[in-house]
């Protein structure tokens, strides 16, 4: 498994050393819906956008779930081997300045779920809607890394508990972690770009 792993989308910074951002859909998305945002957040950094390879009666995932926040761990086990092979052959052909990463909903849990297996390949996360139904086991590779979590209060599907856990965890591991709700449910709402927009400006 490789940078090919995916079905993807790239865009190329030109300069050598730039940021290598990495933005990963939520359900039903695919690798067009942040692309276009994340080249907007960071002008000049490399694009790596890659389609989930799951279908759910046509959505497009990163990995299965057998219900609505329950995992299939074993497909999740593998296919974040996979998202981190293709991570780090990305890494590797760029030599970046940073690697950050942005994920929605099914995107920020993959996102999260590389993180806690290859702390290494990312410096900065920023997890849209996460859920992490499970307690993770102690992670300490992830000190210094910088997090934002963005959550609505209400959302049926991330219950704000669970959000609430998965940043005390990260906290617990040494990470530079930030929350920022909002009153709404697991619709992404203008407040939390404008939180994204100044966690990176940071």
């Amino acid at each position: 498994m490789s940078a090919t792993s995916y079905q993807h989308r790239i865009h190329s910074a030109g300069q050598p050393n730039s940021p290598l951002f990495f933005v990963f859909h939520g359900t039903g998305g695919d690798e067009n819906q942040f692309f276009d945002f994340a080249r907007r957040l960071l002008p000049t950094a490399s694009v790596v956008s890659p389609r989930g390879d799951v279908s759910e009666h046509g959505a497009l995932r990163f990995f299965r779930r057998t219900a609505e926040g329950v995992y299939d761990m074993a497909d999740l086990a593998t296919r974040t081997r996979t998202m981190g092979d293709f991570v780090k052959g990305h890494k590797d052909s760029t030599n970046p300045s940073e690697v950050i990463g942005l994920g929605y909903s099914n995107g920020a849990n993959i996102l999260a779920s590389v993180m806690l297996e290859q702390p290494e390949l990312f410096d900065t996360a920023i997890l849209m809607h996460p859920l992490i139904p499970w307690t993770p086991a102690a992670q300490p590779k992830l000190a210094g890394k910088r997090v934002l979590i963005t959550a609505g209060q209400r959302d049926p599907i991330c219950p704000p508990d669970r959000t609430q856990a998965l940043a005390d965890y990260l906290t617990a591991q040494g990470t530079d972690v930030k929350i920022a709700w909002h009153p709404g449910g697991h619709e992404i709402q203008q407040s939390e770009i404008g939180a994204i927009q100044e966690f990176l400006a940071r």
